[in-house]
Formats: structure tokens, sequence, C-alpha cells
């Protein structure tokens, strides 16, 4: 008979794995991915605009205002009656570019005189206002 006995001890399973159809599988994908990656890119053609490259001007200077804990007004470290601050605030709001106004305030202020000096400078048609601070050193533990 020429498919063995049940009894021989010739007819052990046959352990290792055949991987001669999976290479060929691999390679026919190898190749029609091959053939097929030029046609997945569509392009389309256009005449695009060119457009001259300008620097930006640069920005005008910041302008600080500050308050000290007496409640006395200073512009640009320049002392600063209150009823002046209306026409310079009123002046910064005109310009073009318009500069950005620095608050900066005594850690002794009252958040109400902050506030006041916030919307009377919002109130004159400023827009870019930012706070000064002083960093805290780093705590070490």
């Amino acid at each position: 008979m020429a498919f063995g006995s049940l009894g021989s001890s010739h007819s052990r399973p046959n352990a290792e794995i055949n991987t001669t159809p999976l290479v060929d599988v691999m390679l026919v994908l190898l190749v029609i991915f091959i053939l097929t990656a030029p046609l997945f890119t569509h392009t389309v053609k256009l005449d695009l605009p060119r457009a001259a490259h300008r620097t930006d001007p640069q920005p005008p200077p910041a302008v600080t205002l500050s308050l000290d804990a007496a409640g006395a007004l200073f512009w640009d470290n320049a002392a600063l009656a209150e009823s002046e601050l209306a026409p310079r605030l009123a002046a910064l709001a005109a310009q073009q570019p318009q500069p950005e106004l620095h608050l900066r305030a005594d850690r002794e202020t009252r958040y109400e005189r902050i506030a006041q000096l916030m919307a009377a400078a919002r109130n004159a048609g400023v827009n870019r206002i930012g706070f000064v601070t002083d960093p805290q050193p780093a705590a070490t533990h």
C-alpha cells in the first residue's frame, strides 16, 4: 500500500510551515502596488499667482503706564497728572499701527484703581493692553 500503515512510526505530522505560497502572494501584491501607485496621485495643474515678499515694519515701541502705591501716574517713567491721562490715551489710540499699552502697578495698589485705568484706556480706543509683573524666584524644596 502506498499510503503507509496505521501502526508505522514513519507517519509523524509535518511541523514545518510551507512559506512558498506566502512569498508568492506577497511578490504578486508588491508588483501590483508598484504598478498602481502612480495612478493614485491625482494632480491638478494650476497657475498660482505670485506674491511679492515684503518685510513687516517694526511694531511701534510700547508705552508704559505706571501706577505707584500712592496713586501717582507715570507715562514712560515721567510723572503724569490725572487730567493729562485721557488726551494721552486718545493720542495713543489714534496712532497707526497702535502701540501696546503696558500697565504696571504697585503690589499695594487697589484693583479698583487698575480697573479704572483699564476702562479709561478701553474708552479711549486702546485695543492692546498688557500687564507687567515681576517674576517670582523659583522656590527650592
